[in-house]
């Protein structure tokens, strides 16, 4: 009889994924009195036979560029329509028998049409229709996760761009069924204030009442370049440079959680930074720590009451899924604080398909995990995750 694994021993929890919305999301929960201004689908736009998402007149993003997973091809090459996408991209029941197969018990979800912190909305420049699609799209998410609710697990964005909106529909998102909320680590690309300013408070405090977890995925800020030869160094390479830089998008987010009194404000929060790697979490915290000390920031707050090691061991979370050496030596330090994820079924997941070089995710475990003690890989592979998102 064989050993079973890693993936099979424990309840998986994969704390990022993505749901490449069907073409109805906003169409068929949104007024029609604003005609073309509510997100859909143009069918072979440009006459290539490729669909795309359109606000009015405006191309915003091919429907299949996110749905990469098991693709015979790299970006920008991608599926033309999402009927040519893996099913479990956009599919619901697909999505559980995918996860079946590749024993994951779990998968929290994330949005792509409306951008990783919910900012394309903001083009649409129109605060009534914009409040409606952020909510369009947050019960959509809920129905898309009724087929099974213990696994299937909703992430809710927000209208960040007004305040009193956001702590509603925080609040709203906490009724229907979400377990989390999901917020841009820069909003200042959208002409709001700094993720520093304490003008975010209110939404951080309605999130610590409604006991939900706040995700800052990777990319939340303007990445309308993310597949131009803007650089001038070939749209891959561009990808490539861009995807690694952001991982330090977050690390910055983290920083401004900490320095920014959030965390001491907010001590029952938790806080994920998704999609952006780990190993580079100690050499932060070594930094933030040391720098805290010289510069004497315990003179200037005495009201921090821990160093900033501290205030991310106590409520802050890192989501990897390819690393090696430097993911094992931040589990080893913060191994509660560490999450898997794949990132399916986006260009960089855990997704092996004929062009990409991923392997599938029980045998990366297997492969780079496998050494840990069995009560690391239970926090790492499931019970970190399981308390930020109320889970069993």
């Amino acid at each position: 009889m064989s050993t079973p694994g890693l993936f099979e021993r424990f309840k998986v929890i994969d704390t990022d994924t993505h749901v490449s919305e069907p073409p109805d999301v906003w169409t068929a929960r949104v007024s029609s009195k604003w005609g073309d201004l509510v997100p859909h689908v143009v069918r072979n736009a440009n006459g290539d036979g490729i669909d795309h998402w359109a606000i009015g007149d405006d191309l915003i993003q091919a429907s299949g560029v996110a749905a990469m997973a098991e693709f015979d091809g790299l970006l920008p090459d991608h599926p033309p329509t999402l009927e040519d996408a893996i099913p479990a991209a956009h599919d619901a029941h697909a999505r559980l028998a995918y996860m079946d197969r590749e024993s994951i018990w779990a998968q929290v979800l994330y949005p792509n049409v409306g951008g990783f912190g919910n900012g394309r909305f903001l083009g649409l420049k129109q605060p009534e229709l914009m409040l409606e699609c952020v909510r369009a799209y947050n019960d959509f998410l809920i129905d898309w996760s009724s087929a099974d609710a213990n696994r299937l697990i909703p992430v809710a964005a927000l209208p960040f761009w007004d305040v009193q909106e956001s702590v509603k529909e925080v609040q709203r998102a906490a009724k229907t069924g979400h377990k989390g909320i999901l917020f841009g680590s820069e909003p200042e690309a959208f002409g709001e204030p700094t993720l520093l300013d304490p003008h975010w408070d209110p939404i951080f405090a309605a999130a610590q009442d409604c006991e939900l977890s706040i995700s800052f995925h990777i990319g939340s800020g303007d990445v309308s370049d993310l597949l131009t030869n803007s650089a001038g160094i070939g749209t891959r390479t561009g990808l490539a440079r861009m995807s690694s830089m952001l991982f330090f998008q977050n690390a910055r987010c983290v920083t401004d959680l900490i320095m920014g009194g959030h965390c001491h404000r907010f001590p029952r929060l938790k806080f994920v930074s998704v999609e952006s790697g780990a190993g580079w979490v100690p050499s932060l915290l070594e930094t933030l720590d040391w720098q805290w000390e010289n510069n004497g920031v315990p003179t200037e707050h005495p009201e921090y009451e821990l160093k900033p090691s501290e205030y991310f061991r106590r409520q802050i979370y890192a989501c990897f899924w390819f690393e090696e050496s430097g993911v094992q030596k931040a589990i080893e330090l913060y191994p509660d604080n560490m999450l898997y994820e794949t990132d399916f079924p986006h260009p960089t997941s855990m997704s092996p398909g004929p062009a990409s070089i991923a392997e599938h995710p029980r045998d990366y475990a297997a492969r780079v995990l496998g050494g840990l003690p069995d009560d690391v890989l239970a926090k790492v592979l499931h019970d970190n995750a399981a308390g930020v998102y109320h889970m069993s």
